[in-house]
């Protein structure tokens, strides 16, 4: 009965502006995370729990557009006999039906098999890149928002102007994809987020972490958990160990895992072995880096610096992510937490689709996924799903090829040397101005 509802509603389905898309998550997906969240649409509604995702997912790639223009722009209520607009309200209550938890359970689906295409193209050594970092999102300032995410406090006794969601994230080093995230409350420290991820991260992988998540309990989880899941991490200034063979620049050392670990972790050893590699940046500072990979022949001193650099690209998928798809706003949208939630998965899952969409074209342009222009990537989308609203069905698998064609635009190119000394300009001399004074007598 549900199952030949949903069919009938999806029949109707004016999506011609989100096919794009569409292609990536098909609805079959959808109805999965709605029943197993016991939010689908059983009463016909202009909303329905179906379109209402893609609301969300809309929503985030709209950032300057409200709920209802985006609703309006792409098309997404079913057809009434009135015809009327569909009001504010509507969609608010709309949305409080949805929930977050659908959101949630479709990120997850679609993380782990977005994750899984052309892995073998990115891998590296046989292994798959993944990154693994903090970062936080600002609420707007509501009383529900700040007393259920709190904010940061200030040594003065200030405290932030906006809430925030502290969260710590997976995404694939090659393509950026989002693979895993797990998000709360800002007073939690980022350990504790780590430790729930680090249980899901695949085996035959390669993780590049901050120095921040230098524990035993964090690294030793992932490879004692699973199957060749190894790390990489820089060591902090006060890190010490033993030396057990090697040299300096490239050997293995022995450190002595602290008793409060083991309280906490009771199945931890006395003590792990890692492998240290000194190595130097490009601005010419010596960091030292302690990995899991031990054969120095099938892993070189060299490759394993030129992975942590990569790690640094991770940052620009944050400031995409934050900035990039919220435009000018400095918060997100809801004024409650369970919006708040929703909000953060629906641009999660934006986000991933836009990154997927450019791994694909990277793939005919023959370029490497992080070799193209996010925010161009992104415009274009945008621009070519509000022209889709109103094609003519025909047309449309000429527009999508074409619409792939235009995301080949988006390569970055690659910035040629200085070609003039970098030296101060002096500042031009303005003219002499004189003002008269005038008797006010």
């Amino acid at each position: 009965m549900l199952s030949s509802q949903l069919h009938a509603i999806a029949d109707v389905l004016p999506l011609a502006g989100l096919d794009r898309l569409a292609e990536h998550l098909p609805l079959a997906w959808i109805e999965e995370a709605l029943a197993a969240t016991g939010t689908a649409s059983i009463r016909r509604r202009r909303l329905p729990a179906e379109q209402v995702v893609w609301l969300v997912i809309a929503l985030a790639l709209y950032r300057h557009q409200s709920m209802p223009e985006v609703l309006a722009t792409l098309d997404l209520a079913l057809p009434s006999a009135s015809n009327h607009a569909v009001s504010k309200s509507a969609v608010t209550q709309a949305r409080q039906r949805l929930g977050a938890s659908p959101l949630a359970q479709l990120f997850g689906r679609t993380a782990r098999a977005w994750s899984a295409q052309d892995a073998e193209r990115h891998g590296w050594k046989g292994l798959s890149l993944w990154a693994m970092d903090g970062t936080t999102f600002r609420a707007p300032d509501s009383t529900e928002n700040r007393a259920h995410f709190g904010a940061q406090a200030y040594a003065g006794g200030k405290v932030a102007s906006y809430p925030q969601v502290r969260a710590v994230s997976v995404t694939a080093l090659p393509t950026h994809l989002v693979s895993d995230i797990a998000f709360g409350q800002y007073g939690q420290n980022e350990m504790l987020y780590a430790k729930t991820l680090v249980e899901r991260i695949a085996d035959h992988s390669l993780t590049v972490f901050d120095r921040g998540f230098l524990s035993a309990e964090i690294l030793l989880g992932l490879t004692m958990a699973g199957t060749q899941r190894h790390y990489l991490i820089p060591a902090k200034s006060n890190t010490r160990w033993e030396m057990i063979s090697g040299s300096a620049e490239d050997g293995l050392v022995r450190m002595r895992v602290s008793s409060q670990a083991r309280v906490k972790a009771p199945h931890l050893p006395e003590h792990w072995t890692a492998r240290a590699v000194r190595t130097v940046s490009a601005n010419g500072k010596e960091r030292i880096l302690l990995t899991s990979l031990l054969d120095r022949r099938r892993f070189r001193a060299d490759d394993l610096a030129q992975c942590y650099r990569r790690r640094w690209e991770i940052e620009t998928s944050y400031r995409e992510l934050k900035q990039s798809m919220l435009g000018d706003a400095l918060a997100l949208r809801s004024q409650h937490p369970e919006g708040i939630v929703q909000e953060i998965w629906g641009t999660l899952l934006a986000y991933n689709l836009v990154r997927l969409e450019m791994a694909k074209a990277a793939i005919q342009a023959k370029v490497q996924p992080t070799d193209m222009s996010f925010l161009r990537a992104l415009h274009i989308l945008q621009n070519e799903m509000i022209w889709a609203v109103g094609m003519a069905p025909g047309r449309l698998p000429t527009h999508l090829m074409r619409l792939r064609i235009q995301l080949q635009f988006a390569i970055v190119e690659k910035r040629r040397g200085r070609q003039c000394p970098r030296i101060v300009k002096a500042r031009p001399a303005r003219y002499t101005v004189r003002y008269l004074s005038k008797d006010l007598n």
